[in-house]
């Protein structure tokens, strides 16, 4: 029986027009679908979200929705721009709308930064560990204009880095995607074991 698809969501956490962030974003998806995988993208410009309130967001209009497409994905590609060491709201707002939907998936980070971006690969792999999922043991941080330019990547270095990533992104996500059905599909005792369906 063939394996489904692994499941990408990527998320553009920059509300810039010229986001170089979105370009980089766009390429990944690009290299996703060219290896056979599903990818959903949702770009917080054109469809931005409401602030997380803890009293109506779970009964918002748009919610359950939003909910569908984080519970589908096996993989969470996250882009932001690097504000004062730390991620976008835009982003950190999204992240904020979850937690059980990340249990047991992989976090892919994607940073633009002219300081590497190091504090804000470490938020985001602390929000992965918070809501007990995985991530990749790098981050991927570009610098504009050094790396991309008009749209384009112009760094050879970078577009290799970014071509591992999505390489290692499929790997590994698709080992843990394939255990995460399991742990929920079995009877063994596991952290995922929480999150399967009451009988």
């Amino acid at each position: 029986m063939a394996e489904p698809k692994l499941h990408i969501l990527a998320v553009a956490g920059s509300t810039s027009a010229r986001s170089v962030t979105r370009t980089v974003i766009t390429h990944a998806v690009g290299q996703f679908r060219a290896a056979g995988c599903a990818v959903d993208v949702l770009d917080l410009a054109a469809s931005p979200l409401p602030l997380f309130n803890t009293d109506t967001t779970y009964t918002a209009d748009y919610y359950a929705a939003l909910r569908q497409r984080v519970s589908q994905a096996d993989v969470l590609v996250l882009g932001t721009p690097d504000y004062h060491g730390s991620i976008s709201s835009s982003l950190k707002n999204f992240l904020d709308h979850f937690w059980q939907e990340f249990t047991g998936k992989l976090f892919v980070t994607i940073v633009a930064s002219h300081d590497k971006g190091l504090t804000v690969s470490d938020q985001l792999r602390t929000v992965a560990r918070q809501c007990y999922g995985w991530s990749l043991p790098y981050a991927v941080c570009f610098a504009d204009k050094e790396d991309v330019k008009d749209g384009e990547i112009i760094s050879d270095s970078f577009r290799k880095r970014l071509a591992m990533m999505v390489r290692d992104a499929r790997v590994y996500g698709e080992l843990l995607a394939r255990q995460r059905r399991a742990d929920l599909a079995g009877a063994d005792h596991c952290f995922m074991a929480r999150l399967r369906p009451k009988s």
